[in-house]
């Protein structure tokens, strides 16, 4: 086949194809410029391996299957850019309530260290005496598990375990706190 020949054969494809091709991609796509994309690029793919196809006997059932294929691959790239975009959304509006919600138990007299101090200490107080004793010694005094479990005469294991739960009691208690806590601790640095 010359290369003229192949050209006009092709042409012809085309312009007795593409509408009826776009219209076929629309049903899958609902929109006309992705329809139309979806189609001119079928159609390239042709053009780029048109010694293969030209020769093809079935050219114009190979050309509306790789225009389902390629609408089909437009969906799925769709659904996951629409489940990242709702994903995105949900964890901005979850930051948003836990913002909302620290301003509204922000009150007024909340920006002075004193203040902060009996939040921390009110926290504290909320723990069980032993693992209360426990997370002080660990982590305000600094002692190391091994002499906290030495001196209480109790396992390092038990030492462990009562931080672990003093940490998640306190975590629970100051929750509604720590939007404010970052924000207040971020202005020493300034």
């Amino acid at each position: 086949m010359e290369k003229n020949e192949i050209y006009k054969d092709f042409e012809q494809l085309y312009n007795g194809c593409f509408s009826k091709m776009k219209h076929f991609a629309k049903t899958y796509v609902l929109s006309d410029e992705d329809a139309e994309n979806i189609v001119q690029d079928v159609f390239m793919e042709f053009w780029e391996k048109k010694e293969l196809f030209m020769t093809h006997r079935h050219q114009k059932a190979f050309l509306f299957a790789a225009v389902k294929n390629r609408s089909l691959n437009h969906l799925r790239r769709q659904m996951i850019e629409q489940q990242a975009a709702e994903y995105i959304q949900e964890t901005f509006m979850r930051d948003l309530r836990m913002s909302l919600d620290s301003l509204q138990v922000l009150d007024q007299n909340l920006f002075s260290e004193q203040d902060i101090e009996q939040i921390a200490s009110r926290a504290l107080l909320s723990l069980p005496e032993k693992c209360r004793e426990i997370w002080i010694r660990s982590r305000m005094e600094g002692q190391k598990q091994k002499d906290i479990a030495a001196e209480l005469n109790i396992s390092v294991h038990t030492v462990e375990t009562q931080i672990g739960i003093a940490y998640r009691k306190l975590k629970a208690e100051l929750q509604k706190y720590l939007s404010l806590l970052v924000f207040l601790l971020s202005l020493q640095f300034y």
